[in-house]
């Protein structure tokens, strides 16, 4: 096992380069609090890491080889290598397949596999799957009392919503959750890349109506959508229904609104509907909802749609993830993916091709958010959660659908400009509204 003097000098670097590392430079400080040795060759280790921004806590994984003969695996994958200490190659222990078997057995003692692959990019943990049938997800940035992921599926479960994959063991220390292994869907196809499917085709299509080209993805949406408000109804009893308060949402949306440059939005429009939505009487209930909700976390096998990671947007405060709000925020992030696909899918159209294609792109998305909305609301009908009056409920909708174009807008000018578009659309259509 390495000493955690030795880490602490090769563990700034290497934390700089991770993607679900959460600050934007070499962290200043990076203090050992735990170190451990679970099976041979592998050293577990938790440390506190001062970004500038305060301390958050991370967990490690660690394997080791003679400096001398470094490993085939870690070609390519420089960036998983932390450095040389006393003559040993430190790496991060999931690029070993031998450790990576071996850490499986830990998470789910007695399970065992022949083969392991990582799953790819990710932005905040880091997942592997074994021959196919399991998938292992280990939590990199850790909170105490528990990750929601852990928490809201094995609820889920336990209270009888089965378009989960099912939990198989959780690897725990302390406060802290440190993994989870589920059953891995393996002939399942994401929600997002059969959403891009349906308008490549669309797009190519000799046909301006999605309903009668090939490839129409709006009864797949409908059964998402009621898919969605069993998942809510779940949510519910697992973790309670609570009063709902229109008047903190609109502090909210404010704060959120206020952090936009001027000229993004017509700023008397946001403050007219800021106004419309403290008016409203009968918000509906606020429950535990998925906090993340989009294209890319549904996935669809033959037996229906699977709804993944539950830790919601990685950039809030856990608090504010775990905070019980209305269900239509989900709802609000799914239309939000239908709008970002039927975008994107048109940015990958030759350039002089993109303005004919726009109105198919509006097509598509109102085609699929009704049915979506159809398929949600007929399964919640009853069930209490929503506004009982339809303009209510529009309202509260447009409320989500307007903080999540917030959110978008702010991630998109940092880091992806050329879709900043995207959202500012979004905001200007919502606010004319």
């Amino acid at each position: 096992m390495i000493d955690a003097a030795s880490l602490e000098k090769v563990l700034p670097d290497y934390l700089s380069r991770q993607r679900w590392y959460g600050g934007t430079e070499v962290p200043s400080t990076v203090r050992v609090r735990g170190i451990d040795e679970p099976v041979e060759g592998l050293t577990w280790v938790l440390v506190d890491v001062d970004s500038g921004d305060g301390t958050d806590t991370y967990q490690v994984v660690v394997g080791h080889r003679p400096a001398t003969e470094p490993p085939g695996f870690v070609q390519g994958h420089e960036e998983g290598v932390l450095g040389t200490v006393d003559g040993l190659l430190l790496y991060d222990a999931i690029l070993d397949p031998g450790l990576a078997l071996s850490l499986l057995g830990v998470v789910v003692p007695g399970e065992k596999a022949e083969v392991v692959r990582p799953m790819g990019a990710e932005q905040s943990n880091s997942s592997l799957v074994y021959d196919n049938r399991l998938v292992l997800k280990l939590f990199r940035r850790l909170v105490p009392g528990g990750n929601p992921d852990v928490e809201v599926v094995t609820a889920l479960v336990a209270n009888g919503f089965e378009n989960v994959p099912r939990p198989v063991g959780v690897w725990e220390r302390g406060d802290y959750d440190l993994a989870i292994c589920q059953e891995f869907l393996a002939e399942a196809a994401e929600g997002w890349s059969l959403a891009l499917t349906s308008l490549r085709d669309f797009y190519a299509a000799d046909c301006d109506d999605p309903a009668e080209c090939g490839g129409d993805f709006a009864p797949e949406a409908e059964r998402l959508g009621d898919v969605t408000a069993h998942m809510h109804v779940a949510l519910a009893q697992a973790f309670g229904r609570h009063p709902s308060d229109p008047e903190a949402w609109a502090e909210s949306l404010s704060r959120h609104l206020a952090k936009l440059d001027p000229n993004d939005v017509d700023q008397a429009a946001a403050a007219r509907f800021v106004e419309r939505l403290r008016a409203v009487v009968d918000p509906g209930q606020s429950i535990r909802v998925h906090g993340d909700y989009h294209l890319g976390q549904v996935l669809r096998t033959a037996a229906g749609w699977y709804v993944l990671d539950f830790e919601g947007e990685p950039t809030r405060p856990l608090e504010e993830r775990t905070r019980p709000t209305s269900p239509l925020k989900d709802v609000a992030g799914m239309v939000r993916s239908f709008h970002y696909a039927s975008r994107v899918a048109v940015a990958e159209q030759a350039e002089g091709q993109r303005q004919a294609i726009a109105p198919k792109a509006e097509k598509w998305e109102l085609r699929n958010r009704e049915a979506f909305l159809q398929g949600y609301v007929a399964a919640a009908a009853g069930t209490g959660l929503l506004p009982a009056d339809e303009a209510s409920r529009d309202t509260v909708l447009a409320t989500f659908e307007l903080d999540k174009a917030v959110y978008e807008v702010l991630y998109e000018r940092q880091y992806r400009p050329d879709w900043l578009d995207i959202p500012l659309s979004a905001l200007r259509r919502l606010l004319a509204e």
